[in-house]
């Protein structure tokens, strides 16, 4: 590996480490990082998160010594995965790594509506964690974070092509810098109840935007069961209502990174969305958190929903009948293209002012080399960027080692990479992307169109402003192509 860069000096007073977790909790820093705090709800409540692991078929763990000496010592801040299951792996997993190279690692879970401000409050105080994960792309932060080439060309080196997805959501071909390393993503597949579709004539789920309308529809009046696509500040909404956008033609950016919001593509969109919301759905839906869509469909009251394998399997646990009702279908097909954000993208930081980032970047080869593990212990929820690190994955999708019934209800997700795609499409994930998905100015464009405050002309052209605004900071800076 190449020679990792030397630590920044820290800023500020030194604070213990329990104390800058209390501090940063409560510091909000301006939405062009952070964005507006959503509810601080998992995505699902912890509960059993689906049945227990067989006693046998985890991937056997493997550990190779560090290209260098380590020592010291490593703090980690990650989310509180949707699978809670993940979390008691990882811990584990993080600490023998340590034990066995000479690292005390400590681990910080918090839920991830709250990891953009607490990096910005700790990037800001000049100390705090010295390896951060996000389940979105981090490119407004690229200023204040390690270039992460060095690790993601060894992890090239080692573990073949990484997923184009993922290099896109961690790579600023402006700069020519990894502002995260990404080894790992998720797929956002559609949740469709098959008792509620079934009777209005779709067995298999709703295959299209309009099918979705129509059997959505007729659900809705005739059982009374709503759908949930969210419009709110958080990060479902930011999610699928990018995905209707692509379907219809339309997008924030070009290939070129120039904004192109303002189309007919994306008044057409909003023009659906709303007569969509109208026939399908209930106000409640603006105000949602990341938890809403979940446990609705846990409930039994949504007949689709936007979302990962997470509320299934927690009804695995808590609603068995539920469970066996929901089958999943691939993106919606539009009238230009069938596309879906990624669920999650996970992106790894090591902020400049990290104390251990050379054993923070040797974890992560570690962790990349186990990734086998961390999809088992995620409930095959994680995917890697590096499709040989898990063989077994089309295997497990095709006969669930967690009891779906049927046990191949997951095995369209096989080919999950045919129709997603990165935040940011058609171009990078770049910073100015990162700040308008942090600041929600797409689910803000579609709610005022929906709730009737806004014409889409009217509501596009305000969205237009924001974004070009934003995009026009960061050009200035140098860390955005295209034209202002």
């Amino acid at each position: 590996m190449t020679e990792y860069p030397s630590r920044p000096g820290f800023l500020g007073t030194p604070r213990s480490r329990r104390d800058l977790l209390r501090a940063t909790g409560a510091l909000a820093l301006g939405a062009a990082f952070a964005g507006p705090l959503a509810a601080c709800a998992r995505e699902e409540d912890a509960g059993p998160g689906g049945p227990a692991a067989p006693p046998t078929g985890a991937p056997e763990e493997t550990f190779k010594e560090p290209t260098r000496k380590l020592s010291g010592e490593l703090s980690i801040l990650l989310w509180s995965h949707f699978v809670p299951s993940h979390d008691t792996w990882f811990d584990r997993f993080a600490k023998e790594w340590g034990d066995k190279v000479g690292v005390k690692v400590t681990v910080d879970h918090v839920d991830q509506a709250q990891i953009p401000t607490r990096i910005a409050a700790e990037i800001a105080a000049g100390q705090g964690h010295d390896l951060i994960q996000y389940i979105a792309t981090l490119s407004q932060f690229e200023p204040s974070v390690l270039d992460m080439k060095d690790v993601t060309d060894e992890a090239v080196n080692r573990y073949g092509t990484q997923l184009e997805l993922c290099r896109k959501s961690s790579f600023n071909p402006t700069t020519g810098r990894f502002y995260a390393y990404s080894p790992g993503w998720v797929p956002d597949p559609g949740n469709y109840r098959k008792s509620l579709w079934e009777p209005v004539g779709f067995p298999n789920g709703p295959s299209t935007w309009d099918e979705l309308l129509q059997g959505g529809a007729e659900i809705k009046k005739s059982k009374g069961v709503q759908m949930g696509l969210g419009m709110s500040q958080e990060i479902d909404s930011n999610m699928v209502l990018r995905g209707l956008m692509w379907s219809f033609g339309a997008s924030i950016q070009d290939e070129n990174e120039n904004v192109v919001i303002n189309s007919p593509e994306t008044i057409a969109a909003l023009e659906y969305m709303a007569k969509l919301f109208k026939e399908t759905m209930t106000n409640e839906v603006f105000s949602w958190n990341a938890a809403s869509n979940n446990q609705g469909l846990v409930a039994g009251k949504m007949s689709y929903i936007v979302n990962s394998i997470s509320a299934w399997r927690t009804a695995q646990g808590t609603n068995p009948d539920v469970a066996d009702d929901v089958f999943f279908t691939p993106a919606m097909k539009g009238p230009v293209a069938q596309l879906a954000a990624q669920h999650v993208m996970y992106n790894w930081i090591v902020p400049k002012h990290a104390k251990n980032p050379d054993a923070a970047k040797e974890f992560l080869l570690h962790y990349t080399e186990n990734f086998a593990a961390a999809t088992y212990a995620s409930k095959l929820y994680d995917f890697c960027a590096f499709a040989d690190r898990t063989p077994n994955l089309d295997a497990w999708l095709a006969n669930d080692p967690f009891g779906s019934k049927p046990a191949d209800k997951l095995k369209l997700l096989s080919e999950s990479t045919k129709w997603s795609t990165n935040i940011g499409h058609p171009g990078p994930a770049n910073t100015a992307e990162g700040e308008v998905f942090n600041t929600f100015v797409i689910p803000n464009m579609f709610a005022r169109v929906a709730r009737g405050e806004q014409t889409p002309k009217e509501s596009v052209e305000m969205a237009e402003a924001q974004i070009k605004a934003i995009f026009d900071k960061w050009r200035r800076q140098g860390l955005v192509g295209g034209q202002s």
